[in-house]
């Protein structure tokens, strides 16, 4: 049997680790998965999925998309010398009020999203050209498609991301090759505990005027609620990544949540923006808004 061979950025948690395991336990056997991390100190979690089953499903490598060695020698790695499925799902999240932000940390953020997932195209495209066929996931998120306040460099990575895949799209369909975006919300994964996040209280904020440190704690209140009521468990979104995979004719863009995200909708049926601008507001500072009204 001819398998697909599957390459996926980001398996120490979360997304990743579900997906690599999903594919891997396909009862037919269809799928090869290759599952990078960056450190391989992280791979027990892995390594505790892999059963007797997917000794030959499942291969764990390691793989930092900020090094673009470490990328090809990753590649040089996969034992059938192809890739045909590659998903760059690396991704780090940052939470905070700009003004406090370190710009290494910044640069970091934007290191890893956005162009960790340039290079890791780079890496693999050539060989997807030149056999004719490929399909490439990429794990995006509606902070790509609409800005959140106090997450200002993420949004502003996973915006870069839309603008990256969708010009490679064009491209791409003289190739046979299809991109798909998997448009995350609120996910229960780890990404949540990853996430460099400024705290209340720390000295890095002692800086910061009260008017914003105020707006600022109440939208971690608002997340918290968020992500009680609204997040999805890594199963249900992973099955969105398993439904595209298995497309004979996969979409450009999916939404995990099955419909498009109504402030999606707003920011593109209202260019001026301006709907969008206090929709968002009014849902995270419900308090304030009468008082922006007046």
């Amino acid at each position: 049997g001819q398998w697909f061979v599957v390459l996926i950025t980001g398996c120490s948690s979360g997304i990743g680790l579900s997906l690599a395991v999903g594919l891997a336990s396909d009862p037919e056997k269809n799928y090869k998965v290759y599952a990078t991390l960056k450190t391989l100190n992280k791979k027990q979690r892995l390594l505790k999925s892999v059963t007797e089953f997917h000794r030959d499903t499942l291969d764990i490598l390691q793989m930092d998309v900020t090094d673009r060695a470490s990328i090809m020698s990753a590649r040089d790695r996969v034992q059938e010398g192809r890739v045909d499925i590659l998903v760059c799902n690396a991704g780090v999240g940052l939470m905070g009020p700009l003004e406090v932000q370190d710009s290494k940390v910044m640069k970091d953020v934007m290191e890893v999203n956005l162009f960790g997932t340039l290079q890791t195209l780079q890496a693999f495209l050539p060989d997807m050209k030149s056999r004719r066929e490929g399909h490439i996931l990429v794990t995006g998120s509606t902070g790509g498609l609409h800005g959140l306040p106090f997450n200002e460099v993420y949004c502003a990575s996973k915006f870069a991301i839309e603008g990256l895949c969708e010009s490679l799209a064009v491209l791409l369909q003289h190739f046979n090759i299809r991109v798909s975006i998997i448009e995350c919300g609120p996910v229960n994964t780890d990404f949540m505990l990853n996430l460099q996040k400024t705290e209340i209280g720390d000295c890095a904020l002692d800086a910061l005027d009260s008017h914003t440190l105020s707006l600022y704690e109440r939208f971690l209140l608002h997340c918290g609620t968020v992500f009680q009521n609204a997040a999805q468990d890594t199963e249900d979104i992973v099955k969105v990544y398993l439904d595209a995979i298995r497309s004979p004719e996969p979409a450009f863009r999916y939404f995990t949540s099955g419909t498009v995200p109504p402030l999606v909708k707003l920011k593109t049926t209202q260019p001026d923006g301006l709907e969008y601008i206090r929709a968002m507001g009014e849902l995270i500072f419900p308090q304030d808004h009468e008082e922006l009204q007046q």
